[in-house]
């Protein structure tokens, strides 16, 4: 990516626009309204670029040091947090002079439009190719070709057999009941046919819809999936940009769409599309100027739906998010329902609740509403061919020129014709479903994952040594939270990490994790840059225990085997023992087999924490990371926990993060961050004798425990 462009939609007078901001690798900013080249200016040469929020707009302007400030663009206030990452991005260009560009920045624009994507979308519901999505989507069935194709086939037999009907009761009319000299054994005859066709029909119509259902039954499993896995694949990047309901939203419900669109409307399709064109056919055969007459309001009803495709499929991807917002709030709610009544919030939660839910009614409303109004006039339009036909016909048979039987087969075939374009007039609702439900499906596995699965054996060292080396690393690359970092933790050693909130000590844990890479620097762990190393075998080799805990819902046992499935009854005691947590689970009703709810609710904060110790403990890592390991427990168990803790990180690498700074006394070396460097490296005793960052932290920490006491 060489640049980052921000459609603006004002111009100076405040009138509608057509503009773009871009910002280049070389640093250059330049305007441009249309295509055309209004404005360039180096952005070195200024102080700082700013938005401003106002009623009903915004803009963008430079500060100088002594010039006065810059506008560069105005826009609607759609447009302000793309113009605020805009100028984050500007602004890092001038404070280190290299322009750095984040990818996921970019797709809030369409490249090719120039529009601000809608919130959690990263593709222009304008510019993308439905024909191609379709394609794609249609290619998703291949491993149930063989049902598909079973079921079509008895779909197709079953529609001769229904086409029978209409043309057999031209020929009982015209040959037998019209000139009245047909027997009762004729008519019996024909009759029977008649009533065999429909019987056949409708039983291999049973069949092909019963392998239809096992088809689409199966297919909805395959891509709910596919879908699971590969979010499960995503980077903490990608998963940090969606809301934990638009993900449930995406393998619960979208797949379902595209399911319900692929099998059941695409079965609808083929059958209909093979009806049409045999009863065409047929009637044009019969008739060639009467098949015109009902053909006559196809081109109406097929310019309509072509002029609404995409102001219908704007308004269902509308719903889509405001559906994926409402289920967002849900799950939070529900997921902090300890915190909502803690705080007896519950009023304003369901108030908050019945916001987004009014929002998302009055949206599907108006989609109804909307529908309601076009579907019968595109219907009405689409059945004025049938009124035609029985007007010219029957002055047709009038005049000798047709016969009644004849006529009679075009109305029954009306049906045939008229069923599949009433059901075509539906069809771009239900496309315009199925295109967001597609687009956010493909982009979740088309995404690529920031942190690649590549490398060395699984036979690849991890001893515990340890060099963090020029790193720096920020969320967004033009946000650093770490700055040149660089230091070296021999195997074996406990090395504490400080600071204060924010500094980045969490951040250089998750490097060391490799949940992200750094931006520049790199990270080697005993001698292997750790971009080379599989991030399944570094998982398997590290134990961790984070700040925030959290226990799956099911038992304790199966809450410490989750960090190593194969681990003997004895290996889960053991690690339960060294973290303290034996003997409050062997006083449980049901011990080990003790069953806790989701997130561990049914346990202290301190019982949770242990069992996560244990949890860490039972892989018998040899690099340890200790992310505020003690911050749930009290006094007592802390200092029990801690002799634990002392015992298990011999000889193991150990990175602790400590609140309590008092925890980390034994480190070898404690490292102090500050604004994302390193400020200060050394002992608990040489830090305390420089009296610097680390010392005020300290003397902060015993005048909060003697005011604590004193109250």
């Amino acid at each position: 990516m060489d640049h980052i462009d921000l459609a603006f939609t004002l111009d100076e007078s405040m009138h509608p626009a057509d503009g773009r901001l871009r910002f280049d690798k070389a640093g250059v900013i330049t305007v441009f309204e249309g295509d055309r080249e209004t404005l360039s200016i180096p952005a070195k040469e200024a102080k700082e670029a700013q938005v401003q929020g106002n009623v009903g707009c915004a803009l963008i302007f430079l500060t100088y040091e002594n010039a006065p400030d810059r506008v560069l663009a105005r826009f609607d206030m759609s447009q302000l947090k793309a113009a605020g990452e805009w100028c984050k991005i500007v602004n890092h260009a001038i404070e280190t002079g290299r322009p750095e560009f984040d990818d996921g920045v970019e797709l809030e624009i369409c490249p090719k439009c120039g529009k601000t994507l809608p919130e959690g979308m990263r593709v222009c519901p304008f510019c993308f190719s439905k024909t191609g999505l379709l394609k794609r989507a249609w290619g998703l069935l291949r491993p149930f070709k063989r049902e598909v194709l079973l079921s079509q086939a008895f779909m197709a037999l079953s529609s001769i057999l229904y086409v029978c009907i209409p043309v057999l009761n031209r020929i009982l009319i015209d040959t037998y009941l019209a000139p009245r000299i047909g027997t009762a054994a004729q008519i019996m005859l024909l009759a029977g046919f008649m009533f065999l066709a429909r019987g056949i029909g409708e039983t291999i119509y049973v069949l092909s819809s019963r392998v239809y259902a096992r088809a689409g039954t199966l297919f909805s499993n395959y891509l709910r999936d596919m879908a699971y896995a590969k979010i499960q694949k995503l980077s903490m990047t990608a998963l940090g940009r969606r809301t934990p309901g638009e993900l449930i939203r995406r393998v619960m419900e979208d797949t379902v769409t595209i399911k319900d669109f692929l099998t059941d409307h695409g079965r609808w399709m083929m059958e209909m599309g093979l009806m049409f064109i045999v009863s065409m056919v047929i009637l044009g055969v019969t008739n060639w100027r009467l098949t015109l007459l009902v053909f006559a309001p196809v081109p109406i009803v097929g310019y309509a739906l072509y002029q609404f495709r995409t102001f219908i499929f704007i308004r269902y991807e509308r719903q889509w998010r405001k559906n994926s917002r409402a289920q967002s709030i849900l799950h939070d709610i529900i997921k902090g329902i300890r915190t909502v009544k803690s705080f007896g919030a519950e009023d304003r939660e369901i108030a908050k609740f019945a916001r987004v839910s009014r929002d998302l009614a009055e949206t599907m409303a108006s989609n109804e509403s909307l529908w309601s109004l076009l579907f019968p006039a595109v219907t009405f339009f689409s059945g004025v061919g049938e009124f035609m036909v029985l007007y010219i016909g029957g002055r047709w048979i009038l005049g000798d020129t047709m016969s009644l039987g004849t006529l009679v087969q075009f109305t029954m075939f009306l049906g045939y014709i008229y069923q599949p374009l009433r059901w075509l007039v539906s069809f771009p609702r239900m496309l315009a479903d199925a295109m967001t439900s597609l687009v956010k499906m493909f982009e979740i596995l088309d995404e690529e994952a920031d942190i690649q699965d590549t490398a060395l054996s699984r036979d690849a060292r991890v001893e515990g040594a340890v060099d963090y080396q020029g790193v720096s690393f920020g969320y967004k690359s033009y946000e650093p939270v770490l700055k040149e970092v660089g230091f070296t933790i021999e195997p074996g050693e406990m090395i504490g990490i400080v600071g204060k909130s924010g500094a980045g000590k969490s951040t250089l844990i998750n490097l060391m994790l490799r949940l992200y890479d750094p931006n520049t620097g790199r990270i080697t762990l005993s001698g292997d840059d750790l971009r080379e190393i599989s991030p399944k075998l570094l998982h398997e080799k590290v134990g961790v225990v984070f700040q925030d805990t959290f226990l799956f819902a099911g038992t304790i046992y199966d809450n410490i085997l989750y960090a190593k499935p194969d681990a003997t009854p004895s290996e889960v005691i053991a690690a339960c023992t060294a973290a303290n947590a034996h003997e409050f689970i062997m006083k449980s009703a049901d011990g080990y087999d003790t069953l806790i709810g989701e997130s561990g609710y049914s346990l202290s904060g301190g019982e949770r924490q242990r069992l996560a110790i244990a949890r860490a403990i039972i892989k018998n890592p040899r690099l340890l990371i200790l992310d505020e390991a003690t911050s749930s427990l009290d006094l007592e168990t802390e200092s029990i926990i801690q002799d634990s803790l002392n015992r298990l990180v011999r000889k193991r690498t150990t990175i602790a993060i400590a609140h309590r700074l008092s925890t980390l006394r034994a480190a070898n070396r404690l490292i102090v961050l500050d604004k994302g460097r390193i400020a200060e490296m050394g002992t608990h005793v040489e830090l305390l004798k420089r009296k610097g960052i680390y010392y005020r932290l300290v003397m902060a920490q015993r005048q909060t425990s003697k005011a604590a006491e004193a109250s």
